[in-house]
């Protein structure tokens, strides 16, 4: 308790602000303080706190599972196959009629003058991995991703995409569409929660699973909000049944639940006391909501990550049956247990770790080896699951990461790659079975329907029924760049 005193005798005189701080007690592990100073900020910053929003045109999609391999996934290797590097294995551009790929100019051109960054990889290196075709559309996937091949005509992949930075701060990029020297922006994620609000009062409009990016690359800027408020940013809980909210925790040692509820109880009691006085406030409105949030969170959560009520046969589609793909599978099944909970956006992140355990520099063979498994069926799974539930129809899957790896060798690795790569977008009114821009016979350029990371925002937020024109904020405007486009051409 605060030893503040009002500044009269009169309860009228004490603000309202200042009566929570003094009268709040703990409450599962967040302090009542900040979390007013944060109301603060945000009404000052953004305008609508909002529950279920209207979307500027219907909508093709209701939720989004963003997923994310940290570190740069070889494209030629996994959805963007390129046999010619069989052919030139060994040799140099030179000793190739691709010698004219290596020109400075050509190389840089959209880079943000970083391009000596990355030198030059002269010498070819061969495909580091079979692959095979799939589906009635015959896609050609490495068969490090065997499992999700057999998902291919549910696929949209675009093979255009490029960057303007050959370093990891792309990462913040991906999820931003802003580079990381730029400084935090809000993720497209938070554009989501801003833009429709939330589908169920017991859980958050946002939620992220996995371990963060690196602090080099955005760290938690990559599920945050910024100037769209904190209550827009990224939620992160845990797929540990017995901890899935390590930050809402009982404040002190051995409070029961009849104690926690009591606590709240009497803080409602007291908010709405206040409200009698101040019928219109905001932030008290804001409040409110964060304590309801937080009570049906601890209830909503625990039930979510309990797995028991699946089917043998779901956890095994997972892989929660194998030591090295249960993490990721657990978050993968933990998003689609969410998504039918009505969270708009789930972010999973997979690969932390300095820049990224998908960033291959040496010994791409034996690390992808390792990496793959870990995520191939988990992620075929939850396509395949959410398919047969009928709920690929509503819920937009994306699978993506900062940028590609290089055709030439690094040792036996590949190095960064910025000037071509790729990405797939599965349901939510996404076309199956098709593949949209191109990269060269290499895999150096995108040379075909060039897109840069923000239109794969553009499409996300088109299929919600958003209009990427017209999600700003006032004082706030966005530039055209960091809009984007829908790419129509993978929209059903």
């Amino acid at each position: 308790m605060s030893n503040r005193q009002p500044s009269t005798g009169n309860a009228s005189g004490l603000s309202r602000r200042s009566f929570l701080a003094d009268t709040g007690m703990g409450f599962t592990g967040l302090a009542l303080g900040a979390m007013l100073h944060e109301d603060a900020m945000a009404e000052q910053t953004s305008r609508r706190p909002r529950l279920e929003a209207e979307p500027h045109f219907p909508a093709k999609a209701d939720s989004v599972i963003w997923i994310f391999l940290t570190g740069g996934l070889s494209h030629m290797e996994s959805f963007d196959i390129k046999p010619a590097l069989n052919k030139y294995d060994g040799k140099t551009f030179q000793e190739t009629p691709f010698a004219a790929f290596l020109d400075k100019e050509r190389r840089e051109k959209n880079l943000a003058g970083q391009g000596s960054v990355v030198p030059p990889r002269e010498n070819l290196m061969g495909l580091q991995t079979g692959y095979h075709a799939y589906g009635d559309c015959g896609l050609e996937v490495g068969d490090w991703f065997s499992n999700i091949g057999e998902c291919a005509d549910d696929l949209a992949v675009v093979r255009s995409l490029w960057t303007v930075h050959p370093n990891h701060g792309m990462q913040l990029t991906w999820h931003t569409g802003h580079h990381v020297r730029e400084g935090a922006k809000p993720t497209i994620g938070s554009w989501v929660s801003y833009g429709l609000g939330s589908r169920n009062q017991q859980l958050p409009k946002f939620i992220v699973m996995g371990h963060s990016i690196g602090g080099c690359c955005g760290g938690e800027f990559a599920h945050g909000a910024n100037y769209l408020g904190p209550h827009h940013a990224g939620v992160k809980l845990s797929t540990d049944p017995d901890n899935p909210l390590p930050f809402v925790t009982p404040f002190g040692q051995g409070v029961t639940a009849d104690e926690q509820a009591a606590e709240l109880d009497l803080i409602g009691r007291l908010n709405r006391a206040v409200g009698v006085e101040y019928p219109d406030d905001p932030q008290l409105r804001a409040r409110i909501r964060s304590y309801e949030l937080a009570a049906g969170m601890q209830t909503a959560v625990p039930e979510i990550m309990d797995f028991d009520s699946e089917t043998p046969a779901t956890q095994q589609m997972y892989g929660l049956d194998q030591e090295h793909s249960r993490e990721f599978g657990s978050q993968c099944l933990a998003a689609r247990r969410m998504v039918e909970k009505g969270v708009r956006f789930v972010q999973l992140y997979h690969g932390a770790g300095s820049a990224g355990k998908w960033d291959a520099h040496n010994e791409i063979k034996k690390r992808y080896d390792r990496e793959a498994p870990k995520v191939d069926q988990p992620i075929a799974g939850l396509l395949k699951d959410l398919k047969q539930r009928g709920m690929l129809e509503r819920t937009l899957v994306v699978f993506g990461t900062e940028f590609g790896r290089t055709p030439g060798a690094q040792g036996n690795g590949r190095d960064h790659h910025p000037q071509g790569f790729c990405c797939w977008l599965a349901g939510g009114g996404i076309k199956g079975g098709v593949t949209h821009g191109a990269t060269d016979e290499l895999g150096f350029y995108a040379i075909e329907d060039r897109h840069y990371v923000t239109d794969i925002h553009a499409t996300v937020l088109y299929q919600l029924g958003l209009d990427p024109l017209q999600l700003e904020v006032p004082g706030r405007k966005r530039i055209d760049l960091h809009r984007g486009s829908p790419i129509h051409e993978i929209i059903a």
